[in-house]
């Protein structure tokens, strides 16, 4: 979703654009590279040429063996880098995460902090951390690196929360863990869009630094979770789950996962428990001051675009 939106923002606009993924994109106006990011080859015909480059390819789940999260993301980082510097492209946007920087406690106005491997939690927040350290080492005179950490992005689309949120709210399988009390903040795709154009833009003056991007206006997981299952006209949450049992079931569920090698993803694992149970909102003021950005699309009207997607 956000890649596509990123795309066509960059046509949009009159910028000549070129997609590496691994199947077609069916977006106008751009050059296709199909591959994938593990294959240096295929990144270096990607970049070839380039001024500019979004890296956004990541593996993005809540389980899985973390061999395949090290290939993706830090393997697959360290070509997009590899390749920028061979090609003498001139500025790198690397798409991180908040998770990089976030040990298990409540996350309160803070800035953007220090990605750490050791800390963060789970192989997806692991292996993001690693990569944002090592793009942003690559940081030189010659490619300006900027990390920007969108925090739980969504829109009409979307498939890593929306659609998940709703699939399990209407099968009566989504939780809500200590009464969804926990304090969050969101980004509208759209406003996460701005923003990574704005961090190519301001790459000269950004350069060496990771920004969080949210839309600024936190609200408890309850309100969320109530406001995307009526977008999507599905029942809100019934189940109430004490942080401290969704904790220690988490784990278990998601070893049982992993023994008995399911398909899909858990209902619940332990880095799931403590994102809803934790607050996490953040001090946007330095994000704004160095991008010159600032959301467009407040989030009432966000989600009165995400009930239109389904038809509502």
């Amino acid at each position: 979703m956000l890649g596509r939106l990123t795309a066509q923002a960059l046509v949009a606009r009159g910028d000549a654009v070129r997609v590496l993924q691994r199947r077609p994109s069916g977006i106008a106006g751009v050059e296709e590279v199909l591959g994938s990011v593990t294959d240096r080859a295929a990144v270096a015909a990607a970049v070839a040429g380039v001024d500019a480059v979004v890296h956004l390819a990541a593996k993005v789940s809540i389980t899985g063996p973390e061999a395949e999260y090290v290939d993706v993301n830090v393997g697959g980082t360290g070509n997009v880098v590899d390749a920028c510097r061979a090609a003498g492209v001139r500025r790198l946007v690397h798409v991180s995460s908040p998770s990089v920087a976030h040990g298990g406690s409540a996350l309160v106005g803070v800035g953007a902090g220090t990605a750490d491997p050791a800390g963060a939690r789970g192989p997806y927040a692991r292996t993001k951390a690693a990569a944002e350290l090592l793009a942003l080492a690559a940081d030189s005179p010659e490619l300006a690196v900027v990390a920007i950490r969108p925090h739980v992005v969504l829109g009409p689309g979307d498939t890593q929360l929306v659609e998940r949120i709703a699939d399990r709210a209407r099968a009566g399988r989504l939780p809500l863990i200590d009464d969804g009390t926990a304090l969050v903040d969101l980004t509208y795709v759209d406003n996460a869009v701005d923003a990574l154009l704005a961090a190519l833009d301001r790459a000269d003056a950004a350069h060496g630094q990771a920004l969080v991007v949210t839309n600024g206006e936190p609200r408890t997981v309850a309100e969320w979770f109530a406001a995307i299952c009526e977008a999507a006209g599905v029942p809100g949450p019934r189940l109430r789950v004490p942080s401290g049992v969704a904790k220690v079931a988490g784990g278990v569920i998601e070893r049982a996962w992993e023994l008995l090698k399911l398909p899909d993803e858990p209902t619940m694992t332990r880095f799931l428990a403590e994102q809803l149970s934790t607050a996490h909102w953040f001090d946007q003021r330095r994000t704004r001051e160095v991008l010159r950005w600032a959301p467009r699309v407040p989030i009432d009207e966000g989600l009165q675009r995400l009930a239109a997607g389904f038809g509502r």
